[in-house]
Parts: structure tokens; sequence; C-alpha cells
């Protein structure tokens, strides 16, 4: 079945298709994405689980943090403020939440000289003095 090989984004499948519930039939978004009825009915009367509440704090906090550094802090950053909270999170887990919410921060941008090397040897770049 299509909706086995897909387990990891079934989650993101259903939220899409609560989503569309209201304008587009389900069947027919069910049949698009490869899923069953059966399964999203069952997905869509689970309880919340502990790691998807503990996955939605960690969002808030991440964006709360973001957004007090101007939107500066990438997820290093993010990850050092965490752990100073409290959080036991790892770097990629906070990357990966990141770059779901949308969340990058700002390259450094380094300063370059004025001056650049020509493309000739340096001995051939000056004027020859007598």
């Amino acid at each position: 079945m299509a909706a086995q090989r897909f387990g990891l984004l079934r989650p993101a499948r259903a939220r899409c298709l609560c989503e569309a519930e209201q304008e587009i039939p389900h069947t027919l978004t069910c049949r698009a994405l490869g899923v069953s009825e059966s399964w999203f009915y069952k997905w869509r009367n689970q309880p919340v689980t502990a790691r998807e509440v503990r996955r939605g704090k960690l969002a808030d906090a991440i964006r709360q943090i973001f957004d007090e550094s101007g939107g500066t802090y990438g997820s290093p950053k993010v990850w050092i403020t965490l752990v100073r909270q409290g959080w036991r999170v790892s770097v990629n887990t906070v990357a990966k939440l990141m770059t779901e919410l949308g969340l990058a921060g700002r390259k450094i941008r380094r300063c370059r000289g004025l001056t650049r090397p020509g493309r000739r040897p340096a001995w051939l770049a000056s004027p020859a003095r007598p």
C-alpha cells in the first residue's frame, strides 16, 4: 500500500487533508495523497501524542528566541539558547524545526577590501622606472 511507504509523511499529509476537508471531498484528497480513507478517519480521532505536544512547545520556544534575536540567529545559536533554558534537544532537531517554520538566520557579511589583485604578475603591473 502506498500509505505505508510514506510512514513519516503521514502527519503532514493528514494535516493537508484536514485543511482541505472544507473545500475538497476527502475521498478525492485521500486518493491523490495515497492514503486510505480508513487511515484518515483513524488518524483524525487519535489523541495528540506527548511527542507532538513537546514538539509544539519546542517550536514556540524556537520562534520566540528567533524573534527576540531580530531574525539573526541561526540554528546553532538558537540551540545554545535552548540548552541554556533547560531543553534537551539536538542541533539537527532545531535545524529541522526551523526549516519547517520557515526561519533562517541572516548570513554574516564579510568585509571585503576594495583592492583586487590583477591578472598580471606584480612585476608587470607596476610601471618601469628609469
